[in-house]
């Protein structure tokens, strides 16, 4: 560390405040040029909203002023952070591609309605299967992302995020090559398996590795990050469905996720720093500093780097006392982490249990049952089906953007609760168009009930982990987190087209239930994370789970209440 620089005056890191803007900026050496009789006009505020680059007048004495770049811990979005946010999040890209490019070709596949099967060069037209079990070998990916999330913490808490990253796309390059040369219902089910897997790993380690890199003032904005790039990858593999769908072109469609990967791969390996916190878990102090520098060009990242380093400075005696998952479910860390813990799993529950993702899946055949359409209509691609398929996976991206720039302003809690309740209210309106039989009013609905759903409830909780525990609790329960977020998706990827053959017209009752449990959820349980530190978090909602109908209201502290550990400083 130069002389020149003077840190901040630190605040104690088990408190609950940001450290404060300092009144006095250090004292900084410049030449003494004509650049002294600029420091009255240099003064640009940090707390003005203005972007990377914001300066902070410096003056070392009478005749020598000059400006320095802002505290990084006040800084905003800037072209390195969101660069290497958003490369780490084209594995959430393939996530989506993953997920949504059986949507549109599924009746080509599953049915063979582009015609008889044929086989051409050892490869088949199409694989025909009942209905249930193409639901079976689409939920496949779930669950095995489910098998993935479960050691994905642990790998990217012993090895890194970005390598953990890198390795991961060996998953997307073998599903994607069983899938593109399958000739077999087993085969292919492997594929959407090994697929799965890379869906799981990303499903943590992105949100981990994003929600690490950013600044309290970016957390909200990048925490969306991860489903607005899902939801991107649903939206282009439903546009190149539109000419892939047919025989033999749906194999092509899944081979591109091999792309994708090998193409991020090279991208991390040239482009992304490790997160700067796992490397100053791990004591490498020298790498975290150039990382961080490389993340907050523009700004000046010496406090935050002795931060970090008051946070990390015995990481060895850390990870000796690192609790064990148990410990963190039954309270028995040294701050009770109970109800925070509550609200982080079942938030990713939720997300799946809105029926957004049945939805994704099999929107094209609602649709199509919808609309009445015939088999010659089915097979004259794009089919109005598929057409409005495309747009309600645009509709989803563009809300996920509007809700990012919106969760800063009002809070976590607020635009969960409206996204709740407007996801409940177009469920209910879907039904009634379709007891109606009315194909226009359901296309309708479903189109507002993805885009509120994905306004709030769709991409809250791939930051609710990040934000609600402290860093010894963070990855062990943020792959517990995605481990239920993903079996919860198996099971409504599996039950959702017998649910259809079951319901018809009522298929969306159960998801009027689920959301609606959802609203509660947000109305009296909803920890507030907006503009907070983990630090206030933990103290603010520490203790047993319990209804929060104020969460203003910090509860009543024991003598017994032990203290805020220094490592949930965020």
């Amino acid at each position: 560390m130069s002389a020149a620089h003077t840190p901040a005056a630190a605040q104690p890191h088990g408190g609950t405040q940001l450290p404060q803007q300092p009144q006095h900026p250090a004292l900084i050496d410049h030449p003494s040029d004509a650049k002294a009789t600029q420091s009255a006009a240099c003064l640009v505020s940090t707390e003005s909203g203005s972007a990377a680059g914001a300066k902070v007048c410096i003056q070392a004495g009478d005749d020598e002023s000059g400006c320095v770049p802002a505290d990084s811990r006040y800084s905003r979005l800037n072209a390195p952070l969101l660069l290497c946010a958003t490369v780490a999040a084209i594995s959430s890209v393939n996530f989506g591609w993953v997920l949504g490019s059986v949507n549109i070709p599924a009746q080509a596949i599953e049915q063979c309605s582009g015609g008889p099967l044929t086989w051409s060069h050892g490869f088949p037209s199409c694989i025909p299967m009942r209905r249930a079990l193409w639901g079976l070998t689409v939920g496949l990916t779930p669950l095995g992302a489910w098998a993935g999330s479960m050691l994905s913490g642990v790998a990217a808490d012993r090895f890194g995020r970005k390598r953990v990253l890198v390795c991961n796309n060996a998953f997307y390059v073998a599903g994607a090559a069983l899938a593109g040369t399958a000739t077999s219902i087993p085969q292919l089910a492997a594929a959407r398996f090994v697929s799965g897997i890379g869906c799981g790993v990303a499903a943590t380690v992105v949100s981990t590795y994003n929600s690490e890199i950013a600044t309290v003032r970016t957390r909200g904005f990048l925490g969306g990050f991860q489903q607005l790039m899902i939801l991107g990858g649903i939206f282009s593999s439903q546009l190149a469905s539109i000419g892939l769908a047919g025989a033999p072109l749906w194999r092509v469609l899944f081979s591109i996720s091999a792309a994708i990967a090998i193409g991020q791969t090279l991208l991390l390996l040239l482009l992304v720093p490790e997160s700067p916190k796992f490397l100053a878990s791990r004591g490498q102090y020298a790498d975290a500093l150039a990382a961080l520098q490389k993340l907050r060009s523009g700004y000046h990242a010496m406090a935050e780097y002795d931060d970090l380093l008051a946070d990390f400075g015995s990481a060895a005696h850390q990870r000796a006392q690192q609790p064990s998952l148990w410990q963190v479910l039954s309270g028995r860390t040294e701050v009770d982490l109970r109800h925070l813990v509550f609200c982080a799993l079942f938030l990713m529950m939720s997300q799946q249990w809105s029926g957004a993702k049945g939805v994704m899946f099999y929107s094209t055949e609602i649709l199509t049952g919808t609309f009445h359409l015939t088999e010659a209509q089915r097979r004259s691609v794009p089919t109005i089906a598929q057409l409005l398929t495309t747009g309600i996976g645009g509709g989803g991206a563009a809300a996920v953007l509007v809700g990012m720039f919106v969760l800063d302003k009002v809070g976590r809690r607020t635009v969960l609760i409206c996204s709740a309740l407007a996801t409940t209210v177009a469920a209910a309106l879907i039904v009634v168009g379709s007891k109606l039989d009315k194909g226009p009013v359901v296309a309708t609905f479903m189109y507002i009930f993805n885009v509120v759903f994905q306004s709030g409830v769709g991409f809250i909780p791939y930051l609710c982990a990040s934000e609600l525990l402290p860093y010894y609790a963070l990855g062990s329960i943020s792959g517990l987190a995605t481990s239920v977020n993903c079996l919860t998706l198996f099971i409504v990827s599996l039950v959702f087209p017998t649910l259809d053959d079951a319901l018809g017209p009522y298929l969306f009752v159960p998801f009027i239930a689920t959301n609606g449990l959802t609203l509660l959820f947000g109305i009296f349980m909803m920890p507030e994370a907006k503009g907070k530190s983990v630090a206030e978090v933990v103290a603010e909602y520490k203790g047993p789970v319990r209804i929060v109908s104020r969460p203003s209201a910090r509860p009543k502290s024991s003598p017994e209440s032990p203290v805020v550990p220094s490592s949930t400083t965020d």
